[in-house]
């Protein structure tokens, strides 16, 4: 499972020309679910990003995390994430987990992030063509990766 973590000052996610979720201050999360993933990859990959201090405090160091910052999530999946360029100019999506193996993560993804921040996980669509919009704060940008764990 991989994520890429930006923290922001506000994020949308829209489908079809429509506010599909909104965020003000707070992570924006996109998440990749590779095949073969499994809810121990989810645990831990939610676990992290619960208490990742990513948020600075009153000296300006990033110091807290998305509870202590009282922030939210933006949820989005992206299976692009786990796209592979080694060959040619295509990217292949093979390592991608199929519809089938990734919804269930994906959505329990939204119940374990919003039971250990203690609020609502807002989120796009699975599988649908959507846009994000955000102000990003900092740059700040993470990647993770539940099977490299560095």
């Amino acid at each position: 499972m991989r994520a890429v973590v930006q923290r922001v000052r506000q994020a949308s996610v829209h489908i079809g020309g429509v506010e599909h979720g909104r965020i003000s201050h707070g992570l924006l999360v996109l998440l990749g679910v590779q095949a073969g993933d499994s809810t121990d990859d989810l645990e831990w990959l939610c676990g992290k990003l619960a208490r990742m201090r990513l948020f600075p405090d009153e000296a300006g160091v990033m110091n807290r995390d998305i509870v202590q910052a009282h922030g939210e999530i933006l949820l989005v999946s992206q299976f692009t994430l786990h796209a592979s360029t080694a060959k040619g100019n295509r990217p292949s999506y093979i390592k991608a987990a199929r519809p089938e193996e990734a919804i269930p993560l994906y959505l329990r993804a939204k119940q374990l992030l919003s039971e250990k921040i203690g609020r609502p996980i807002r989120s796009g669509e699975f599988g649908a063509d959507m846009q994000i919009h955000l102000v990003n704060d900092g740059p700040v940008t993470i990647v993770i990766d539940s099977r490299n764990k560095e």
